[in-house]
């Protein structure tokens, strides 16, 4: 890291010292060369929000005005005879404003934050115009002069670029130790993903109020510096235009790069200078070329680069996919920083919380050991991941109290809970997916380490984090997988990522919700003996949906239902309770399948799939896929995890790439799949996750899936109620509302209220109780024979029950196609076939 680091500023000061020759030999002058130097230490600050942090501030040029103008009033009015107090002014002033419009406008995040710097910009360049006594208003306020410093003539040209260039080069210096400090990965944490920021333990608000301070702090230098340059302040450096201007250095050079914001600079003054010199109206032209970056290069000068590196040296991409494909090994040995000696137990007395006129959580009263795993159970929407919220800090409750040991926590955000030692994992994997794996769990050990807020230390060089991380890598068993990125691994890797985020905490109490759902046998009875090893030292509360290992795990059980507690105790307890069998337990993955009959499936072919070969980036995913599927069939498509399962589905309706190969829908062939094309032909997709329109009721979510109203075989809302009778109950109920399995019927029942023939379930009954389970799949089973369907789930025995076809995938081939019944009674061939 630090070679890097030194080699980048050395490229740097070469390239400070060759670029005003360059320049002049251009036919350019000094000036232009330090307005390329200050443009570029002005990029370099935006991007600390802009490509850092993932803010996007309208209004930047307005701290560039105020330098520009400190500096200005400072020596005309003050001190004549100096530079230095007036800039070192005009930096300490920018500091403090920056800090208090920072405090203010980052209340509000993504657009309204946006909006807020913008309307600071308008209002700073509003002052600046009208207020002429103080800023010269439209004639802006000249008779700056530039003296000397230290004996040095700054009016002399070379001098004075000199000086500039060596201020540039420590500004830049600093921002790219920031980039490697801890300080500068917490940055990119929030950028990635603020919400998981936040529950691993980091006062998100807080960092970016000081990235806010120093984006604006280097810009109002860099104004400052800029009113020497030109020896006069002028309004228009405050105006919303050359925020514009200066955002679109940021995103022509390249938003993620160091050396983005350089070359952009470089890329503005040359596109200036020069095309001035040819029409006026160069702006426009600028931005023409703006637009063209932005539609066919995003990545902008950097990513052209950086594709023309992967070209020259591909075999980088395809290490680094194989490191994200391959298979975790064993779990390894238990970390020594979780064996916590100050273990407390977690006891939440009478918490309540009410949304709207529904009360998820109902005078709730239990305490989780310190050590053990203690389960919480219950059928969907009986209020488990709404008490988890309560405990993590995600919500407040409405009454009651949680306390942990003596601590109360009722009302803690969830930076500071995490902090006071109960951490937790999401039901659906939430990671910082643009960062290394290794990354991730470095940034949540980082959470506990006094130098997180360090700016001028590497976070390579925090030693006890270091070793840290290397032992959670070890205990999770993604060694030789640290440097994939966490979107690259496989659905079990992610899961084991997830989890790794909240250990990493070192927590007394660790909330894990729905930790084995999606996830095939092996990886269940892995990340079981991980939460049970887990479980010896520390207390686990643990919401999942799998009985037979809940019982199998768990020390005590808590049943809720309806969002109070049904029932407390041990397994056996609770095993022998009528009612868990009655609200919960339901009929079990045998008897369900016992409820199907053989069916005959229609010889009309209504999908066909002809040689398909899929991409992921430069990942080769599917290859040579090919099979055919009837009109009423069930097609069960099986495989390991990374074998390509979803990629099919995904493939098929135009959400991943096709490179060859067609698919052929009601007798129509498509070469090049597109997702609205494909729902117009009949294929619906029901993704895992269910991803319904938040915010409105069943009855919208239903009539946005009408994609032709009227049609013959459009389904009304009777129809749909004829297969999800509870559907009718929930119809002007708000989708965010509803239990999980409730959401995974709307899901499925938008799809259908289309014209739909094909019907691709990915992961259908993922995350529901087996209760729910039940009524989504004796739902799925009155639409068999009705229409096609192919399903994804790692239930094997339901789907395979289901379904009428096996297609069975390894690492993205066919590898078996038959009849299902054989893979569902005969489990040696189960086991051959699948790898199971």
């Amino acid at each position: 890291m630090q070679n890097t680091e030194l080699k980048t500023l050395a490229a740097l000061a070469a390239g400070l010292a060759v670029l005003p020759f360059a320049l002049q030999a251009g036919g350019l002058t000094y000036t232009s060369a330090v307005d390329c130097v200050l443009l570029a230490m002005v990029g370099l600050g935006l991007n600390v929000l802009l490509g850092q942090t993932g803010l996007v501030s309208f209004g930047h040029g307005a701290w560039y005005g105020i330098g520009a103008y400190t500096v200005a009033i400072l020596q005309v009015r003050y001190l004549p005879d100096s530079v230095v107090l007036p800039v070192l002014g005009a930096v300490a002033l920018v500091a403090v404003a920056s800090l208090a419009v920072g405090a203010l406008v980052l209340r509000r995040r993504g657009v309204y934050f946006s909006l807020l710097t913008l309307a600071f910009s308008a209002l700073c360049f509003t002052v600046a115009f009208r207020w002429t006594s103080l800023t010269g208003g439209e004639n802006g306020m000249g008779g700056i002069e530039r003296h000397s410093l230290f004996g040095l003539p700054l009016d002399h040209g070379p001098t004075f670029y000199a000086v500039v260039a060596v201020i540039g080069l420590v500004v830049a210096a600093l921002l790219l130790r920031l980039t490697h400090s801890p300080f500068g990965k917490v940055l990119l944490a929030i950028r990635e993903n603020e919400v998981r920021t936040r529950f691993v333990g980091y006062p998100v608000r807080r960092y970016k109020l000081i990235a806010f301070a120093i984006s604006a702090t280097v810009t109002g230098m860099a104004g400052g510096l800029a009113v020497l340059n030109h020896r006069i302040a002028s309004a228009e450096s405050l105006s919303v235009p050359f925020s514009g201007e200066l955002l679109a250095i940021v995103l022509i050079g390249g938003m993620r790069s160091f050396a983005g914001p350089i070359l952009g600079a470089l890329f503005f003054v040359l596109f200036r200078e020069y095309l001035s010199m040819v029409t006026e109206n160069w702006l426009l032209w600028f931005g023409l070329v703006f637009i063209a970056f932005i539609l066919f290069s995003p990545a902008g000068l950097a990513g052209i680069w950086n594709r023309v590196w992967r070209m020259v040296r591909p075999e980088a991409d395809r290490a680094a996919a194989m490191g994200a494909r391959s298979t975790p090994p064993e779990v390894g040995e238990f970390p020594s920083f979780l064996q916590r000696a100050d273990r407390q137990p977690l006891v939440a007395e009478g918490v309540s919380k009410r949304f709207g006129g529904v009360k998820a959580v109902a005078d709730v009263s239990t305490t989780i050991s310190d050590q053990g795993v203690h389960a919480l159970i219950g059928p969907n929407g009986a209020g488990k991941t709404s008490f988890f919220n309560l405990l993590s800090g995600m919500f407040a409750p409405d009454e009651g109290k949680v306390r942990l040991g003596t601590r109360d926590l009722t009302a803690g955000t969830p930076d500071v809970i995490c902090g006071a030692g109960v951490a937790r994992s999401f039901q659906i994997t939430n990671l910082f997916k643009g960062l290394s794996v290794r990354d991730n769990l470095l940034l949540s050990v980082m959470a506990r380490d006094p130098a997180r807020y360090a700016i001028l230390r590497r976070a390579s060089d925090l030693d006890k984090a270091q070793r840290e991380t290397d032992e959670l890598v070890r205990f999770l068993g993604v060694t030789g997988m640290e440097t994939a990125l966490a979107e690259d691994l496989s659905y079990g890797g992610q899961r084991l990522v997830d989890m790794g985020l909240a250990l990493g905490s070192a927590p007394r109490l660790l909330l894990l919700d729905e930790p084995l759902a999606g996830l095939a046998v092996a990886e269940r009875d892995r990340i079981g003996r991980l939460i049970r090893a887990v479980g010896d030292r520390i207390g686990v509360l643990l919401v999942e949906h799998d009985v037979d290992r809940v019982f199998a795990l768990s020390d005590r059980i808590t049943v809720m239902n309806q969002g109070a507690v049904l029932i407390e105790g041990d397994a056996a307890t609770v095993q022998r309770d009528a009612r868990v069998h009655e609200i919960y337990i339901g009929s079990g993955s045998e008897a369900l399948a016992a409820k199907v009959q053989p069916t005959e499936v229609s010889t009309e072919v209504t999908l066909a799939v002809a040689g398909i070969e899929a991409y992921y980036g430069k990942s080769h995913i599917l290859s040579g896929i090919g099979f055919s599927a009837h009109r009423g069939e069930i097609v069960a498509v099986l495989g390991r995890n990374g074998a390509g399962k979803s990629t099919l589905l995904k493939s098929l309706i135009g959400m991943a790439r096709l490179a060859q190969g067609e698919v052929t829908v009601a007798g129509q062939t498509i070469q090049s799949p597109v997702p609205e094309a494909m729902a117009r032909l009949g294929l619906a997709l029901v993704p895992q996750g269910r991803r319904l329109f938040p915010g409105l009721t069943v009855k919208d979510n239903l009539m946005l899936g009408r994609l032709r109203r009227g049609s013959e075989d459009a389904w009304d809302d009777e129809r749909i109620f004829s297969i999800f009778p509870r559907l009718r109950e929930r119809y002007m109920v708000n989708a965010e509302l509803l239990s999980g399995g409730e959401q995974q019927m709307v899901a499925i029942a938008r799809a259908l209220s289309g014209h739909v023939r094909v019907l691709l379930l990915d992961e259908p009954f993922e995350g529901l109780s087996p209760a729910m389970t039940e009524e989504v799949f004796n739902a799925i089973l009155k639409l068999k024979g009705e229409i096609t369907i192919l399903i994804v789930d790692h239930n094997l025995d339901l789907t395979l029950a289901l379904a009428d076809t096996a297609l069975v995938l390894d690492r993205g081939r066919v590898s078996h196609h038959g009849p299902a019944l054989p893979l569902l009674t005969d489990l040696a061939l189960r086991r051959e076939k699948l790898w199971v």
